[in-house]
């Protein structure tokens, strides 16, 4: 098979793909504002009978989208055109919010009208407090947030029925306010603890964090290091492309479902372990170093051997250093400084760093660390627990899911309906339970006794 590009302005260009007992096949080129080039194949299959192959879609464009850019040779991150590191330092997270949703920096007033409306839908509705009776205390946070995101929308149906741009509005701000109000009392029903209420002169992130930590008689009031840790935390997780749990996000959302059923399945397609399961992953790796007693030079020999998986390293996409790494990592850095806390962990962890970036090993295989390594040091260092680290993953990414439902609504795009090489067997024909092989006549297999008659 040979493919050839005809070289012609970006605007027309075509590319021609030569099958076997065929006529050439010319295909529209896509080119993105970041000089991206697609071969367009929708009129593939129908024209030619061929489908294109390519399992886990490394290499398979499934949208155009205008919310994030990545260059992970380059490690590049953008949101909207937006710098990462500009975002991270500069903007807030429900700014960033804003910027992803409808595409702008907000103005004064429509930040101020959307802070509005996150404090106006921050309450859960009181039915909603018996379905959290309803799970066991070992229920996991990520089932939990998923299972309450779809019935928090069963109190407000006027918002699933209605695709108009105000009702949008108050749809997004309603699940990205709610959704930081679940995870708090999953958190506290985890622990049996007394819910607390979120409080509406607190800033999205102060709120959260107080509806975490507070007790009724105590109640907590972060300092600006956590504070500041925390929401560049949800900034640089707030969006990351087509990923696994947003193409999910996407997906439901091609077949008519409502933001919140999309979001649900989100959770669910987020919650693995290869996936926002992974700074879990990278924490409970560093412990179990810790724990051994063995040196960094040890594990990482172990590692060159394949007796020892390193977490927290690496990544799909980038091919460098992982820019929302090195935002985290300072970071964390400062937090640890100012409030003159130690962890044992940040010292493993810089000594592997360290090894990453000097040892060829990891250089030729582009193992350089990424998100998870640092972002699970931020949330143990903040007071969250392991197993809620998923959950503020979760959070983070509210904006982005939000976004690219959004985004996929308003293009009026089919359903998404990938094709398979099916590799199963070819036609035959049904065999009595009698004539199968090691069928002896007894009443195992009586036909009728297996057929339930």
């Amino acid at each position: 098979m040979d493919m050839t590009q005809v070289n012609v302005p970006a605007e027309t260009q075509t590319a021609t793909l030569h099958l076997p007992g065929q006529p050439p096949f010319d295909m529209a080129v896509t080119v993105g504002t970041e000089n991206e080039h697609a071969f367009d194949v929708t009129q593939l299959r129908s024209n030619t009978g061929y489908i294109t192959l390519d399992n886990g879609y490394g290499n398979t464009g499934s949208c155009t989208s205008a919310i994030t850019y990545i260059d992970g040779d380059k490690g590049i991150l953008r949101y909207r055109g937006y710098p990462i590191e500009q975002l991270a330092v500069n903007s807030s997270f429900v700014e960033v919010a804003w910027l992803l949703i409808y595409g702008e920096l907000p103005t004064p007033q429509q930040l101020r009208r959307f802070r509005q409306l996150l404090t106006e839908h921050e309450m859960l509705h009181e039915g909603l407090r018996h379905h959290f009776e309803g799970f066991p205390p070992s229920a996991h946070p990520m089932a939990m947030l998923s299972a309450m995101i779809n019935a928090s929308s069963c109190y407000h149906p006027e918002l699933i029925e209605n695709d108009d741009e105000e009702n949008f509005m108050a749809s997004a701000a309603k699940l990205m306010s709610k959704v930081r109000t679940i995870a708090a009392f999953s958190f506290k029903k985890s622990l049996g603890q007394p819910i607390v209420y979120p409080h509406p002169e607190k800033s999205y992130c102060r709120n959260f964090l107080h509806m975490m930590f507070s007790i009724p008689y105590a109640p907590y009031e972060p300092s600006p290091e956590v504070l500041g840790a925390f929401m560049k935390f949800l900034i640089l997780h707030a969006d990351h492309e087509q990923n696994c749990s947003t193409s999910t996000v996407r997906m439901v959302c091609s077949s008519g479902a409502n933001l919140f059923a999309s979001v649900a399945a989100g959770v669910c397609a987020l919650w693995g372990p290869l996936h926002g399961g992974a700074n879990q992953s990278a924490i409970e790796m560093l412990q179990k170093i810790y724990a051994s007693g063995e040196s960094v030079k040890t594990i990482v020999e172990q590692v060159k051997e394949k007796k020892f998986r390193l977490m927290g390293f690496g990544h799909r996409v980038y091919k460098s250093y992982d820019p929302r790494a090195i935002i985290l990592k300072q970071a964390l850095q400062d937090l640890l400084k100012r409030t003159g806390q130690e962890d044992p962990l940040m010292d493993i962890a810089m000594e592997l760093e360290e090894v990453a970036l000097t040892d060829d090993y990891f250089i030729s295989r582009s193992l350089y660390p990424n998100v998870d390594f640092y972002s699970g040091l931020i949330l143990r260092n903040i007071g969250i627990p392991v197993n809620m680290f998923t959950v503020m993953f979760a959070i983070g990414r509210i904006p982005g899911w939000i976004a690219h439902w959004y985004e996929q609504r308003r293009s009026g795009g089919r359903i998404f309906r990938p094709r398979q090489v099916y590799t199963g067997a070819t036609e035959r024909n049904y065999l009595s339970i009698e004539e199968r092989n090691g069928c002896a006549n007894d009443l195992g297999c009586d036909a009728a006794y297996l057929r339930g008659i």
